[in-house]
């Protein structure tokens, strides 16, 4: 089965921001510039420490970065949302905790009408995330 996996892109600052997630969530994290790739002879040498590409892996979880802007330029909109389903109380509290610092928590957690312990918050690089801990039936 197909799988999706979320693409962040930055202006210039996917490495810290990277380094930010991989902070608050954990993983593996793999970083390539454009200087390491075969395109570097073709880019001009002021980009050449910019992210081509970035992984972030934890398990399933899965997050995927650049700096590598369209020519319009980067438009940080609230039309994505990176969504996060926990595991446990205590996951979503210490990632909501994490990802919320420095940015801003919008809805902060709070028990949902289905049964979850659910909220969302902008991160400090303007990336909107939803986080969900649906507690097991008894």
């Amino acid at each position: 089965m197909a799988q999706i996996n979320s693409y962040l892109t930055f202006g210039g600052n996917c490495r810290e921001a990277m380094t930010f997630y991989q902070s608050c969530l954990g993983g593996e994290l793999y970083f390539q510039t454009i200087g390491e790739s075969p395109m570097a002879d073709k880019m001009p040498a002021k980009i050449k420490d910019l992210i081509l590409h970035s992984t972030l892996t934890l398990g399933n979880l899965i997050l995927m970065a650049s700096d590598m802007t369209p020519q319009s330029g980067l438009t940080v909109g609230n039309a994505v949302s990176l969504m996060l389903d926990c595991t446990s109380e205590e996951e979503i509290k210490g990632y909501y905790e994490k990802l919320s610092a420095g940015g801003e928590a919008t809805h902060p957690l709070e028990e949902s009408f289905w049964g979850a312990l659910f909220g969302d918050l902008t991160d400090k690089y303007g990336n909107h995330w939803i986080l969900n801990y649906t507690r097991p039936e008894k």
